[in-house]
């Protein structure tokens, strides 16, 4: 019944990847043909890109080798068209690649164009490369004493920061951002991040706005001018226009509005996953993270495997359970949460923080492996009776 029955993930990001290998698992013998489409040949580990930036070299995880066994088609190149009514999309403006059910993964990236001079000025961490300049960069910085900034104050931010500040002890490092960092945790984890910020020498400078990005310096909102031999940029998130521009329906942020199956409302053959994803539960719309968007995989891989035989669907549940960040190598802070994501009572710090952050940044690519021998469940909450429906 499944046989010639074609499965384009788009996206070789956390969620396409897992997505991909699962249903590949749980479709063996079926006749269902899984291809993944993705513009490099690596495999990129996102939630370790402020390592490279700090100059770390990290071991380069190439696609092809991560599906190795589970008979999952890599296509490499950029899709630059979907075409739902045809079941099609056009890889590198000339490949065109036909679908039965397509599975949007394409992830989100840092915005740049909303602030003058980010683009000219700045780096970012959305992608390897980029981080590798931003690192080559930092080290001349930091043999001359000089100065970096770090713009942006949500949890990549203070990573980036804590980590570039540990790395380089001749460096100066300042963090700006329009909120008080950790101002999502509990006093006392909160309390701990701003005690680790001070020891290790960071600036901080919040409740004020970049106003533009300059070749040696940042201006911000109240006139200031501070000055900047480096400026990394972490503040705010974009979604490819790629569905937008194909008539899918999307949010206010190019995000694809889905049901309770995370199927478009619009395209149902198309399943949305991770970042690129509108996925509202009671309490509220998640936000991009690795935490909620390998469940949205887990979730989908399944869901595929059962509508390809008939069966029905139940509705998807997401709960937060923490919030881990490292802060440097030697230090990190776990905040753990209710299921919607405001702070519990619990949290680690110091080394036993620093073991657990290490475990949730190593846990994808261990799923990956052991996923394609058997159903490896993601460690997710359902949140309890905060998430027993998703919203309206």
């Amino acid at each position: 019944m499944t046989n010639g029955h074609h499965v384009v993930v788009l996206g070789a990001g956390y969620t396409g990847m897992f997505t991909a290998i699962r249903l590949a698992h749980r479709t063996r013998r079926t006749g269902v043909k899984i291809t993944l489409v993705n513009p490099s040949g690596r495999f990129v580990e996102r939630l370790r890109m402020h390592q490279i930036a700090a100059g770390q070299e990290l071991a380069v995880r190439r696609i092809p080798e991560l599906l190795a066994g589970t008979g999952v088609t890599f296509l490499q190149g950029a899709a630059t068209a979907i075409d739902p009514g045809a079941r099609s999309l056009t890889v590198d403006d000339s490949t065109l690649l036909g679908y039965d059910t397509l599975v949007y993964a394409l992830g989100s990236s840092t915005d740049t164009g909303n602030v003058p001079g980010v683009e000219a000025h700045g780096f970012t961490l959305n992608s390897p490369e980029i981080a590798g300049r931003f690192a080559a960069r930092i080290a001349e910085v930091a043999a001359a004493g000089g100065t970096v900034t770090v713009c942006g104050g949500g949890l990549t931010g203070i990573e980036a920061a804590t980590e570039l500040a540990e790395a380089h002890s001749g460096l100066n490092v300042t963090l700006v951002s329009t909120e008080e960092p950790g101002s999502m945790m509990g006093d006392k984890a909160r309390a701990y991040l701003h005690r680790t910020l001070g020891r290790l020498g960071i600036t901080l400078e919040t409740g004020v706005r970049v106003a533009k990005v300059l070749p040696e310096a940042v201006e911000l909102a109240d006139g200031r001018i501070l000055r900047s031999d480096a400026c990394l940029w972490t503040a705010g998130v974009k979604v490819s226009p790629l569905a937008a521009d194909a008539g899918i329906a999307t949010d206010d942020h190019g995000l694809i509005m889905t049901d309770a199956s995370l199927r478009s409302v619009s395209h149902p053959q198309i399943h949305a996953v991770g970042d690129a994803a509108a996925v509202r539960m009671d309490f509220g719309q998640l936000h991009g993270s690795c935490q909620s968007g390998l469940p949205t995989a887990q979730y989908t891989a399944d869901a595929i495997a059962r509508l390809l035989r008939g069966k029905t669907v139940k509705p998807f549940r997401f709960g937060y359970f923490h919030q881990p960040v490292s802060l440097g190598r030697k230090d990190a802070v776990i905040q753990f949460t209710k299921a919607d994501f405001t702070p519990a009572g619990m949290c680690l710090t110091g080394r036993s923080a620093v073991w657990y952050k290490e475990l949730v940044s190593g846990s994808p690519l261990m799923t990956y492996r052991y996923s394609k021998r058997m159903n490896v469940t993601t460690l997710v909450s359902k949140g309890g009776r905060a998430t027993l429906k998703p919203a309206a």
